[in-house]
């Protein structure tokens, strides 16, 4: 069973679905989780929640804020900082709701918020399981290993004039999330990850999703890096799921925190890409992720 919920996050409004067992008797273990850069709860997180729901698990589900459903301005504008506090804010608020066992609360990301969630479990102790899939976790150093050298000289222009722009009290520039011309500047480039966004963007009814960012959520994704918060996970389980072929969350970065991370932590490598987690692997990675849960919560 499926319901619309919201919820304020320090002024902010953020909205998405609480999913409730169809079977058993609450307050059940509770799974809380957001998309990664600029995705929206359509793109396959209805499909986790089912996953998890369909064995005893409630899921609460939400937009980050700036997108989709969600309120925050200015729109499209993606702090990662911002959004580790509003997973904490999740806690507190699936905390309130009566289906919901407050002790037995785990936390789902993937890309992005799969570094954002190694983050909140090492500050939070309510936290008491992780899933973080093919994450995201060294934006200077991911940044680096796909976007060509040729294009260093622009890329620091676009971020030195638009902090330009901002001093001047005008807003970010918006550049493109996604491209599928290999000669155009966008946030993450390749055709599998224009075809990603795309095929939900056309595909589903009422989903809010643009493509377009602020150059500002690229500063903010330089300056991202989880690796100092792996270690302090523990005693919290961390399951990671890591994509062999990865090109948008390298695979070689994710391996590192993982290799940081202190035990109880488990690994699941998928052999494919980042966006087979979703799509073509979703099977796996569901079914792997929620029995973690199901021994941990």
């Amino acid at each position: 069973m499926r319901t619309n919920i919201e919820f304020n996050a320090d002024g902010v409004t953020l909205r998405g679905w609480f999913y409730k067992p169809d079977s058993g008797k609450g307050p059940f273990p509770t799974v809380v989780m957001a998309h990664g850069f600029t995705a929206t709860k359509e793109m396959t997180l209805d499909r986790y929640a089912e996953v998890f729901s369909g064995r005893g698990l409630a899921v609460l589900v939400y937009d980050n804020r700036t997108l989709g459903d969600s309120d925050g301005l200015p729109r499209h504008n993606i702090d990662p900082t911002e959004q580790m506090r509003d997973y904490r804010y999740a806690v507190t608020y699936a905390q309130s709701c009566g289906d919901v066992d407050p002790n037995r609360i785990g936390l789902w990301g993937t890309s992005y918020t799969g570094g954002t969630v190694i983050t909140v479990a090492a500050l939070d102790r309510r936290v008491k399981a992780i899933v973080s899939q093919v994450p995201f976790v060294k934006g200077m150093a991911n940044i680096k290993q796909f976007l060509p050298i040729s294009q260093w000289d622009e890329f620091a222009v676009m971020l030195d004039e638009d902090r330009k722009r901002r001093m001047k009290g005008e807003p970010s520039q918006y550049i493109p999330v996604t491209t599928d011309d290999p000669n155009s500047v966008a946030a993450f480039p390749g055709i599998r990850t224009h075809r990603y966004f795309n095929d939900f963007a056309s595909s589903v009814p009422g989903i809010k999703w643009e493509n377009k960012v602020t150059v500002r959520s690229i500063e903010f994704l330089m300056e991202y890096d989880v690796t100092a918060f792996a270690p302090q996970v523990s005693p919290t389980p961390m399951m990671m799921i890591v994509s062999e072929r990865d090109k948008s969350a390298t695979t070689e970065l994710a391996m590192e925190v993982f290799q940081l991370a202190r035990e109880p932590k488990e690994l699941v490598i998928i052999r494919a890409d980042h966006y087979a987690s979703y799509i073509e692997d979703f099977a796996m990675t569901s079914a792997a992720a929620r029995d973690f849960f199901l021994k941990h919560l």
